[in-house]
């Protein structure tokens, strides 16, 4: 039989079965589901989504492997160790007084309030009171975005040893 002529009689035995299901009669239908399972589905639709929005944030927007995760000693990243903390690998062109030698684990956010990762996020500023170190980049990130980093970040391990 040709690709066509196999796409076209699936395409109908699909469309035949779905025909089929919708004329059963009300005593065949399967009951609706319970209202509270409903209810709950919303909530957990609602923390998946902000959870996957923090991943891309991590690792679309900001990068933050590239600093984060411990690397190789050919360079590439150890990602069994991913977000853990590392050795800052890039230097300054020119010497810099404030410039961080170590960036700090982000996994689990070990360290921080949920407050003071926000406003790392959103203004700069570390736990500390002191704009945050160079190489790290300064954001200015709206308020749910900074939450949905940090809810990312807390729903990772915290369990590889530092290095």
């Amino acid at each position: 039989m040709k690709a066509t002529h196999r796409f076209a009689f699936c395409l109908l035995a699909i469309l035949a079965a779905g025909f089929g299901a919708s004329r059963l009669s009300s005593k065949e239908r399967p009951a609706p589901a319970p209202q509270k399972a409903q209810k709950a589905a919303p909530a957990a639709t609602a923390n998946q989504s902000q959870l996957d929005r923090g991943k891309y944030l991590v690792e679309n927007v900001g990068m933050c492997e590239e600093c984060h995760t411990p690397r190789y000693s050919n360079g590439d990243l150890d990602e069994s160790r991913r977000l853990q903390g590392a050795p800052i690998w890039i230097m300054p062109v020119h010497t810099m007084t404030n410039w961080a030698m170590r960036a700090p684990a982000l996994a689990g956010l070990p360290g921080f309030t949920d407050a003071e990762a926000e406003t790392v996020l959103q203004e700069g500023v570390g736990p500390n009171g002191l704009p945050i170190q160079p190489p790290m980049h300064i954001y200015h990130m709206s308020a749910a975005d900074a939450q949905a980093i940090v809810a990312y970040l807390r729903s990772l391990p915290d369990t590889y040893p530092r290095n």
